[in-house]
């Protein structure tokens, strides 16, 4: 029976879709959640785990697997695993119960969250509380949702998908590169294609909470993960204890109109921009490189790199997109924002070659790409070199959010959200705007509400002023459409905060512990601000 137990969950942990479990799986399915078979994680998972982790830590580490039904409106139909990985609690004897984590996407790995939950909780919760992070499914190692077959299929398709598209050419070839990503969704994604709403994923977790025997959820959500905590808590609101989400969506917004939902995201973009190059010139150049009428110096940058490329001393090409692309990356974090400064100071050098510019830039120590594409940048991939990736950022999102069945109007649209939004907004709508209205699934199973259903315990609902990705509108319309919440704002840059403001995490840790939610509309410091 171990040996089977052991192949069930490599199998699921993998990817694979189960189906025909046989009379064993058939008989449970009549009563309860089984309960989870926490067990040694692999070792190619506890490898992932940064060195933050301790060995000691790692040898608490366990991890499991929940068998969900890929429809939940067909419970004896087949099934997908859903990856699981717990930290303990530090004291067992005083455990209140589980925390389960999303850290947003959609499509974000979640299952080492847990493992690292140091970096947003206190001795004070990580006593009391088994933490565990999960991949929601279709995601990693939860049966990922796969448009393709090979790397080099992906590399063909996406090769004329342009982030910035602005030629008829560029535009052209991007409109045509979004609908053969779509085919090949159709062709290649499997039964989870049409299951991949967060109302999927919530009752997904669910059933979750039933396996770790806890009889009400506690959870934590960042960004896309604030949408599962909210629809969690109007599926469930009597099996909903703590809940807490950090960097907001506006669900009714996301879920009625998908792309007046992305240009008003595409706001939270260009607001975080200008706060940030207003507190560049307010540290000044000793501590902001970019500093000096910041604004213009941008505004110039974007219009010097609109007729072409840049070379900077070291070689690289450095294109508009590029420029855009990176601010809207580096706006996430202030570490990343204070490496962002004197690299656009580079790109502005580059373009002004004064003896004084260059003597700024010579001294910039430019970070590496981020991850390095995947550890794939250095690598020239052989023929049918296997595709790694998943394709579920597009699969919950075209999913959820409805947008008009036609690209037709693509660029009409881009140009509109462009004025508005000068420099995200084409940005922006390259994106869900191109791929959904021509995704392969129609009339999805999804959660448009209500929103307003009463927990007995109120959600506590955590928003940045500079939040980039989901603007602090998007944070003050969840607290009111839900029906019990609490907002607490952060004076902050980035996207999310916990762990990185020290008030913050200690109301917060009181509310998980003791149900004791924080005083309405108290606004808190970062640990950390800009240029400082």
């Amino acid at each position: 029976m171990r040996v089977k137990r052991a192949a069930l969950v490599s199998a699921l942990v993998l990817g694979t879709v189960v189906s025909g479990l046989g009379t064993a799986s058939a008989q449970t399915e009549s009563s309860s959640v089984k309960p989870a078979a926490w067990g040694q994680c692999a070792a190619d998972v506890l490898a992932g785990l940064p060195a933050s982790v301790t060995p000691e830590e790692r040898a608490r580490l366990t991890c499991a697997v929940q068998e969900v039904p890929i429809d939940h409106s067909r419970p004896r139909g087949e099934k997908t695993g859903i990856a699981m990985m717990k930290r303990p609690a530090n004291d067992p004897s005083r455990k209140i119960g589980s925390i389960f984590l999303n850290p947003g996407g959609p499509g974000g790995s979640g299952l080492l969250r847990g493992a690292v939950s140091k970096n947003y909780f206190g001795a004070s919760v990580l006593d009391r509380f088994d933490v565990i992070g999960f991949d929601p499914r279709g995601v990693a190692r939860s049966a990922p949702l796969r448009c393709f077959r090979t790397q080099e299929e992906s590399d063909a398709v996406n090769a004329g998908w342009s982030s910035l598209p602005i030629t008829k050419e560029e535009i052209g070839n991007t409109i045509r590169s979004a609908k053969a990503y779509t085919d090949y969704c159709k062709i290649n994604a499997g039964p989870l294609l049409n299951f991949m709403s967060t109302e999927a994923v919530v009752r997904d977790l669910d059933m979750m909470r039933e396996a770790v025997g806890d009889k009400q959820l506690n959870f934590v959500g960042f960004s896309y993960g604030t949408l599962i905590g909210s629809t969690y808590v109007n599926i469930f609101p009597q099996k909903s204890r703590a809940i807490v989400i950090d960097g907001n969506v506006d669900p009714r917004l996301r879920l009625t109109n998908g792309a007046e939902y992305d240009r008003q995201r595409t706001q939270g973009f260009e607001i975080a921009l200008d706060a940030m190059l207003k507190r560049c010139d307010s540290a000044g150049p000793a501590k902001c490189a970019f500093a000096g009428n910041a604004r213009q110096k941008f505004e110039d940058m974007k219009k010097a790199l609109a007729k072409g490329p840049v070379t900077l001393p070291n070689g690289t090409k450095v294109t508009l997109a590029d420029v855009i692309g990176r601010v809207a990356g580096d706006l996430y974090t202030v570490a990343r924002i204070n490496t962002l400064v004197p690299w656009l100071q580079s790109v502005h050098a580059a373009l002004n070659p004064t003896a004084a510019a260059f003597s700024v830039q010579s001294v910039v120590d430019l970070p590496a790409p981020l991850n390095n594409g995947g550890g794939r940048m250095d690598v020239d991939p052989l023929a049918d070199t296997p595709y790694t990736a998943d394709d579920s950022y597009f699969a919950v999102n075209c999913t959820d959010k409805p947008f008009a069945r036609t690209n037709r109007f693509w660029e009409q649209t881009a140009t509109k959200w462009e004025k508005e939004s000068p420099t995200f907004g084409r940005y922006q709508a390259a994106s869900d705007l191109l791929a959904c209205p021509t995704w392969p699934t129609r009339n999805p199973d999804r959660w448009i509400g209500p929103w307003n259903r009463k927990t007995a315990n109120p959600v506590v609902v955590v928003g940045n002023y500079y939040d980039p990705a989901t603007q602090y509108l998007f944070s003050q319309r969840m607290a009111k459409q839900l029906g019990n919440a609490r907002l607490i704002s952060v004076d902050s840059f980035g996207h999310c905060i916990l762990g990185r403001s020290a008030g913050a995490d200690a109301v917060v840790a009181k509310y998980l512990v003791d149900l004791v939610a924080p005083a309405e509309g108290q606004v808190f410091q970062p640990n950390v601000q800009p240029f400082a």
